[in-house]
């Protein structure tokens, strides 16, 4: 069974950080683009980052550029999403996605193939 379970979430106060992990089981992800997306209440489910394949590649939404680094680590099938300088605005459930489109760049959630189930990030002002 081919599951992304993410973790790390939590509160935290604005300015403060936040590594959001996801980790990979029941194929290899190791050649999969994986993103990061998120959705705050009320709204719908945004795109904020994601790496291709090697990690050569990683693109990011406006919003966070600068504040947030996506990055993997493929021998333990696991992605991350650092997440610095905080703000109230940052408030959603962040899910983790795969794609097998090794170099996918979109911010489609179309474009991304395997879900997590999501984790909780509040950010207190």
């Amino acid at each position: 069974q081919v599951q992304l379970v993410e973790s790390g979430g939590g509160l935290v106060q604005a300015g403060g950080s936040l590594r959001l992990s996801c980790a990979a089981s029941g194929r290899t992800f190791s050649r999969d683009a994986m993103g990061w997306f998120r959705q705050a209440p009320g709204k719908e489910r945004e795109w904020v980052a994601t790496i291709t394949w090697s990690g050569v590649n990683t693109y990011y939404v406006d919003s966070v550029k600068g504040r947030f680094t996506i990055s993997r680590d493929n021998a333990k099938n696991t992605v991350y999403l650092q997440m610095n300088s905080l703000k109230p605005e940052d408030t959603a459930v962040y899910y983790c996605a795969a794609s097998l489109n090794p170099y996918e760049r979109t911010s489609r959630l179309g474009g991304y193939d395997y879900w997590g189930q999501g984790t909780q990030v509040t950010v207190s002002s």
